[in-house]
């Protein structure tokens, strides 16, 4: 009993760890060995091991000291295995608690009153005396060491049940994921491979097009040539008879005698050219039309392609198997914040033990030496990092809630959450344009769509780079995901843009039910 309870913190020392203290004369180990004496040669032989140096040795061995094989509490002596038969024979001793041999009697005894420990207190959770009970320990709540030993037994035995009971959930999970790990390579591998087979598909597509709108071409350029030739043909033709025409006037011209003119020369009748008027008819830009027409479809192509793979892109970001899906999960990671009275803009007043801001007209703090001079604005005191979750409930026409690293200017258009590379915010307004949300980073602009709420979480995963906003009612949805990396630690970040609106940061683990909003906010 005493060995378990030496496990348990007591504030006595012992200054030396020698085998056993010294001991007034044991009057039972005395008879132990004189039995021994008395029955010599009756009893049979034992084997016996004689101790080395580093061995415990028997107390009731007399001339060659044995190597003792078990303790005895109420004797306080080790006996050898030949002492320790004739110490069980006897009926007084037979209900003796026996501990190993290897058990240091030293730490079961009382250095005061060199007795054995077989009380606890529960006052100073250490193992003491009877004398130690009636003197330093008096008043305390003492029982005995084997009572607490069952008590505590007992208690080992419920959180072993408990241990067990997780090990063997954890080997569940373990398997569980594995299975989770399992299922990702092949869906990602399906993934990639579909992936490849339509895009190779698309790219065949386009191929096929290519070459049908190629041999269109080709065979309009064909047909148009052979048009060509076939009026150059007739110009030749017309070529042929007009200089014949031309030489026979040319003859003519130089006849004097007029009967002789006139009989060769009826009145002269030119027909009208024709393929004159026909060429008129041809642009010279014959294909422009269709390498315009091959543009516009490129640019709509190309246009549709970086939305779909934007697209894309954005369902490959929300495939995360870990990642919180209800509000129970999301609030595991919820952690308490409070923001920084240092980095407030000087309309703002700080309450709720710097979890509420308020922007003030007739408040003017100027006492802080970090505040946002330009933008009214707050970041938290504590810096975000691992998984991290929270919640703030608004009120007011606009308000944005943000993260940001630490280094983000005061001043000027940049110290505006979003207007910079260093924070992300989603804007949150009271009254609906287009949309409610707006979420901003590095001066882009991003609608976002979803019902109002005036309640929104935050979810920060620092590690995997994701950054989430949830409309939070009795479920949580989300209304924007941003997968990045981040290169410092970041802070949560509160803008009040109008007069009289108010931010309050939510309490870890607060029911939607009970919160209640004191004087209106």
């Amino acid at each position: 009993i005493l060995g378990l309870l030496a496990m348990f913190p007591s504030p006595t020392s012992v200054s030396s760890l020698y085998r056993s203290p010294v001991f007034v004369k044991n009057m039972l180990q005395t008879d132990v060995a004189i039995e021994q004496e008395t029955r010599g040669s009756q009893t049979a032989p034992i084997v016996h091991s004689s101790a080395w140096s580093e061995d415990v040795t028997c107390d009731s061995c007399i001339e060659r000291k044995r190597k003792a094989t078990k303790l005895c509490l109420q004797c306080t002596a080790y006996y050898c295995e030949e002492h320790l038969q004739l110490h069980n024979e006897l009926v007084p001793l037979k209900k003796h608690k026996l501990l190993e041999a290897s058990t240091n009697l030293q730490e079961l005894m009382c250095s005061r009153h060199n007795e054995v420990k077989r009380i606890f207190c529960r006052t100073d959770q250490q193992c003491i005396c009877s004398c130690c009970s009636t003197e330093e320990h008096s008043g305390h709540r003492i029982v005995s060491a084997e009572k607490e030993m069952a008590e505590r037994q007992k208690k080992a035995r419920e959180t072993q049940q408990v241990v067990k009971q997780r090990i063997q959930s954890g080997e569940q999970d373990m398997e569980a994921l594995q299975q989770e790990v399992d299922a990702i390579n092949s869906s990602a591998e399906k993934a990639v491979k579909d992936s490849e087979t339509m895009s190779t598909e698309l790219v065949q597509l386009i191929q096929k097009n290519v070459f049908d709108v190629k041999q269109r071409i080709t065979s309009q350029q064909e047909m148009e040539v052979r048009r060509v030739r076939e009026l150059q043909e007739e110009v030749k033709k017309e070529l042929v008879e007009l200089k014949k025409k031309d030489s026979d006037l040319e003859k003519l011209s130089h006849t004097t005698d007029e009967v002789l003119f006139l009989h060769n020369c009826p009145l002269p009748h030119l027909s009208e050219s024709t393929h004159s008027r026909r060429l008129d008819a041809y642009s010279l830009h014959y294909f422009e039309g269709v390498r315009k027409a091959t543009a516009k479809a490129r640019k709509k192509i190309r246009d549709s392609c970086d939305k779909e793979w934007k697209e894309i892109i954005k369902t490959v970001i929300e495939v995360d198997v870990l990642l919180p899906k209800t509000r129970a999960e999301l609030l595991r990671y919820s952690l308490p914040l409070t923001l920084d009275p240092n980095t407030a803009h000087a309309y703002l007043l700080l309450s709720k033990k710097n979890r509420k801001v308020t922007y003030v007209k007739d408040y003017a703090n100027l006492q802080r030496p970090h505040g946002f001079e330009d933008k009214y604005q707050v970041v938290s005191g504590q810096p975000l990092s691992g998984r991290c979750y929270w919640e703030v409930k608004w009120r007011g026409l606009g308000v944005s809630v943000a993260v940001t690293y630490k280094d983000i200017s005061r001043t000027g258009v940049e110290s505006e959450f979003g207007n910079n590379d260093k924070s992300y915010v989603l804007d949150c307004s009271g009254r609906s344009y287009n949309t409610y949300y707006k979420f901003k980073h590095n001066g882009n602009k991003t609608d976002v769509t979803g019902l109002l709420s005036f309640r929104i979480g935050v979810f920060l995963d620092h590690r995997a780079g994701t950054l989430s906003f949830y409309r939070v009612s009795n479920t949580v949805t989300l209304l924007h995901r941003v997968q990045t990396t981040f290169t410092q630690p970041l802070y949560a970040g509160l803008t009040v843009r109008y007069y009289n609106a108010t931010v309050l940061i939510i309490k870890p683990k607060q029911p939607i039910e009970s919160f209640v909003w004191c004087g209106y906010v």
